[in-house]
């Protein structure tokens, strides 16, 4: 079982426990989106970019994207909350990939250790930017890690963003519409959203999966 999938897992059974404790304390009336998103329009303009700001921030820091992804869903919605996603995720992997181009090479892999450096390296002399590409759309390496050690690779940096934003997406999306309809499973309401997020994460969770499969029975 891979690290999306048990990612997924946890994020059901926090959903489920949330969804008891709403119950039981009568708390959901404090969970509507409407009035979750009225609370960031009251920031006016500064709430999306406020947010944004966040997320280019965290991934400099390791701080992980899957509950920065979930927030976003719940207060902008599937739409809006996708592009400040992606917005702000592409953000943070370039403020990383600068940091790892310009500080150097020992100094990152003192923070990324191991042979995946290395690995990550050869991959990209042979393939460039198309790398890139495959491991957002097929996430084998963690992304906090991939944001610095593309940095030290020579992979061209506008290359990398574009690839970065566009191969992100379709797991951006996935997470953002599963989590946008959320509160509405704390008041015991089963969207199509939810449904179809659900099975896009299950799709993009099991991507790796099938890629290890497919190159395991290449070399068979």
């Amino acid at each position: 079982m891979n690290r999306k999938t048990l990612k997924f897992i946890a994020l059901i059974a926090f959903i489920i426990s949330a969804f008891l404790l709403a119950r039981w304390y009568g708390l959901s009336e404090y969970l509507d989106q409407d009035r979750l998103r009225r609370w960031i329009d009251g920031f006016g303009v500064w709430g999306p970019l406020v947010y944004m700001l966040i997320y280019a921030v965290a991934p400099s820091f390791m701080m992980p994207g899957l509950p920065l992804t979930v927030i976003g869903g719940i207060l902008f919605g599937p739409l809006w909350g996708t592009i400040y996603v992606l917005i702000g995720a592409t953000i943070g992997a370039s403020i990383a990939f600068l940091i790892a181009r310009y500080m150097g090479r020992s100094w990152v892999e003192g923070v990324v250790k191991g042979g995946k450096l290395k690995e990550l390296d050869e991959k990209v002399q042979k393939q460039g930017w198309k790398i890139v590409a495959f491991t957002r759309l097929i996430p084998l390496f963690p992304y906090n890690f991939l944001n610095y050690a593309f940095g030290l690779t020579n992979v061209r940096f506008s290359h990398y963003v574009i690839a970065t934003f566009i191969f992100m997406a379709p797991g951006a999306a996935a997470y953002v519409i599963f989590s946008s309809s959320i509160l509405d499973i704390f008041k015991g309401k089963i969207s199509k959203e939810f449904v179809i997020g659900a099975v896009l994460v299950i799709l993009v969770s099991l991507l790796p999966v099938l890629y290890k499969k497919f190159k395991a029975k290449g070399r068979a």
